[in-house]
């Protein structure tokens, strides 16, 4: 049997371990730059709010005039909950698979050692999925679903229909056809509302429908990525599992801005920041980048001064580092000698990222040039350091001149951020 354990409206439980008053009251999290509410508690969906719904809709409902309250989204404190709580599964099962930030799928140990108890299995992995969750709801805060069946499809089902249990915990029973039958297409993990319009025009309405449905035509309506899930429905375990730690094909660094920024220096700010927040994501994986794409969207394409006709919103360039490297202030060079062909006067710009590719791992064997001077691919001993510092004192204590200094005109919009008390020690809880 595999396991899926998943936090309830996980963002806003994260706020609530932090803000014990915000339990039992209407609470959303907001997108980047405070704008849309992505995250919502029981009590703000009981409202009628739709997820999605624009804060500038519901700011005049806000509290303390109103009854709603909203919170900025903040990834640091969410980051380090859900780490809490997979070392938590990691001490109870025997593999732990993250699947998302707060989701993760765990391979309980066996049940042969436990039936002196007078337990079955189905019932041993009901108390099982009692205990994990309990423990987790105790030493990290965070209240879970727990679903068991056969295939990780199925399990994802049972986790949804556990979560609107009371004990929070369901186990599939061998034969879920009745559950199957009264599930929609597109609920089905994997499916989606585009594919199960597809699907209707088969007439296949349920996953009771796709379990059943005769591989030909599941293949001609989704490939194999569907008959994999058809498959599972059927009790057969055939989704490959993944390693969410394999090192990454690019690493990329993006943000949109909370004002829109007009000038060189703001632009050239926001890229260096972004170079080196993705080149410490570059070291933590061991690899060096052979170069890297720029880009920057501006708000309105083709309403500046000297547009030359340009009619698309992103703009970009792409940088070859002199040797793979994995040190910033090598890429934020490379990077400022070509800043001039991604700005132009009189633009607006709400948005700048980067993304490395041609990755290797440090050492990794290379053809080298029999002409040229001796390469030296290897990690950089200053930005090793740099990162040390930064790990101990926090995150962004030691950093590069070209990212500017104080906060910056387009920085993220956070007006509502709670304290990221498990990670900073500036912003403890305070006990009274």
């Amino acid at each position: 049997m595999i396991g899926l354990v998943d936090g309830n409206n996980f963002y806003v439980s994260c706020e609530r371990v932090v803000n014990p008053k915000l339990n039992g009251k209407p609470v959303a999290v907001l997108s980047n730059n405070d704008g849309c509410c992505v995250a919502m508690s029981p009590e703000f969906k009981a409202l009628g709010i739709a997820r999605g719904t624009p804060y500038y809709q519901l700011k005049d409902r806000e509290v303390p005039k109103g009854d709603l309250i909203f919170c900025s989204s903040n990834y640091e404190l969410y980051g380090d909950i859900s780490r809490r709580i997979i070392q938590v599964l990691r001490e109870r099962a025997v593999e732990v698979e993250q699947y998302s930030i707060d989701e993760a799928f765990i391979w309980p140990p066996s049940v042969a050692g436990n039936r002196e108890q007078g337990l079955g299995n189905r019932d041993w992995y009901l108390e099982y999925g009692k205990s994990v969750r309990a423990q987790v709801l105790q030493w990290v805060g965070i209240p879970c679903g727990v679903g068991f069946a056969k295939t990780k499809t199925l399990a994802k089902i049972a986790n949804h229909i556990g979560k609107k249990l009371q004990e929070g915990v369901f186990v599939m029973p061998d034969d879920p056809t009745d559950i199957l039958a009264k599930l929609p297409t597109d609920e089905v993990w994997g499916v989606g509302r585009r594919l199960s319009l597809k699907l209707r025009a088969e007439r296949i309405f349920t996953a009771k429908d796709l379990r059943d449905a005769p591989d030909d035509v599941v293949r001609s309506v989704g490939g194999v990525t569907l008959l994999r899930t058809a498959t599972e429905l059927r009790g057969i375990s055939c989704n490959q599992d993944r390693d969410y730690n394999a090192d990454p094909d690019s690493v990329s660094c993006s943000r949109s801005f909370g004002e829109q920024i007009t000038t060189m220096d703001a632009l050239m700010e926001s890229i260096a920041s972004f170079t080196a927040q993705a080149a410490t994501k570059l070291r933590r994986h061991g690899m060096l980048a052979t170069g890297c794409n720029v880009y920057a969207q501006v708000a309105v394409p083709g309403m500046f001064e000297g547009g030359g006709g340009w009619d698309s919103s992103f703009y970009g360039y792409t940088v070859t580092f002199p040797e793979p490297t994995d040190a910033t202030n090598v890429m934020v060079r490379a990077i400022h000698e070509q800043i001039g062909s991604l700005f132009v006067k009189g633009a607006k710009y709400r948005k700048s990222g980067i993304v490395f590719f041609g990755l290797e791992k440090v050492g990794s064997a290379f053809q080298a040039d029999l002409f040229a001077p001796a390469e030296k691919r290897e990690k950089s001993k200053l930005d090793e350091a740099i990162d040390a510092l930064n790990a101990r004192l926090g995150k962004g204590k030691v950093f590069s001149a070209a990212e500017g200094v104080g906060k910056p005109a387009w920085a993220m919009k956070r007006s509502k951020l709670s304290k990221r008390a498990t990670t900073n020690w500036d912003e403890l809880l305070t006990v009274r």
